[in-house]
C-alpha cells in the first residue's frame, strides 16, 4: 500500500543527504515531488532518477533564503500537480564560530538559510493547503537546539528557535494543518564529510563520533526519511507541535 499515493510533497534541500533521501523515499510511496535546491545538475540528475522509477518528480532551482525561491516552489507545486498536501524543509548550513568570533555575515547567511526560508516557505504553503483541506510539515532541525555544540553559536541559535516557531504553527494552524520538528543528531551526508575535511584524521573523527553513540554508529539518510515519512503521513495523525529527536542516544549520554 502506498500511503502516500498521489500527495503532492516540497522537499528543499532535495538534492544531497537527507533531503534527498527523504525524496527518494516519498517517490518510491506515490507521492508526486518537487525538489527545491542549488545544485541544478544535481537536482536533475534526480528527478531524472526518480522520473525513470516511476515517479513524477520536478525540480526547482534556486536560494532557499530568498522569498521568491520558496513562492517560486508552492507555485510549481500548484501548478503542475494541482495542489500542496505536504512539506519537507531539509536544507541547512552549519555556521561555524563562536559569537565572538563568527562574522555578521556568516552569522545573516545562516540565520536566512536555516531559519527565515523556513519561515518563508510555511507561510507561502499553508494557504494552499488549507484550501485542499490542511497538509503536513516536517521541518529538519538538529539536536543542536537541545545541547551546545562549542564553535557553532550561528548553527545552535538558528535550530534552537525552530523548536518554537513549530510549536506556534501548530497551536494557530490545528487541526487542518500538523507540524513536527525532527532533529537528527550526526548523519552521514556530504555536508558531515565536509565538516571533517579540514582535520588531518577525518575518518578517525567519523569513528570517534560513532564510538561515542549508544548505538555505535552514524545515522543513515534513510533513519530520517523513515522517520519524515511516518510524520506527514496518517499514521501519525495525532502528532503535531512535537520534537522528535533521532539521534542514535546521543542525548542521553
Amino acid at each position: 500500500m502506498h500511503s502516500l499515493l498521489e500527495k503532492v510533497a516540497i522537499i528543499t534541500g532535495g538534492n544531497s543527504g537527507m533531503g534527498e533521501g527523504i525524496a527518494t523515499k516519498f517517490s518510491e510511496d506515490g507521492a508526486k515531488v518537487i525538489i527545491g535546491g542549488r545544485d541544478s545538475r544535481r537536482g536533475e540528475a534526480i528527478v531524472e532518477k526518480l522520473n525513470g522509477n516511476g515517479g513524477a518528480a520536478l525540480f526547482v532551482p534556486g536560494d532557499i533564503s530568498n522569498p521568491q525561491t520558496n513562492f517560486k516552489l508552492v507555485e510549481t507545486a500548484v501548478s503542475q500537480f494541482g495542489r500542496l498536501d505536504i512539506l519537507v524543509l531539509s536544507a541547512g548550513r552549519l555556521g561555524i564560530g563562536k559569537i565572538t568570533e563568527v562574522s555578521e555575515d556568516d552569522w545573516k547567511r545562516t540565520i536566512d538559510v536555516n531559519l527565515n526560508s523556513v519561515f518563508y516557505l510555511v507561510k507561502y504553503a499553508i494557504p494552499e493547503m488549507l484550501r485542499n483541506g490542511g497538509g503536513s510539515i516536517a521541518i529538519i532541525g538538529s539536536v543542536a537546539a537541545f545541547h551546545a555544540f562549542p564553535g557553532h553559536a550561528a548553527y545552535c541559535a538558528s535550530k534552537g528557535a525552530l523548536v518554537s516557531l513549530v510549536r506556534q504553527v501548530a497551536a494557530d494552524y490545528g487541526p487542518e494543518i500538523r507540524i513536527n520538528l525532527v532533529c537528527p543528531a550526526q548523519v552521514d551526508t556530504p555536508l558531515l564529510r565536509n565538516s571533517v575535511k579540514a582535520f588531518d584524521n577525518p575518518e578517525t573523527i567519523i569513528s570517534q563520533t560513532e564510538s561515542k553513540l549508544p548505538m555505535k554508529r552514524l545515522g543513515t539518510t534513510k533513519d530520517i526519511a523513515n522517520a519524515v515519512h511516518f510524520l506527514t503521513g496518517d499514521s501519525s495523525s495525532w502528532i503535531t507541535g512535537s520534537c522528535l529527536t533521532i539521534d542514535g542516544g546521543f542525548l542521553c549520554t
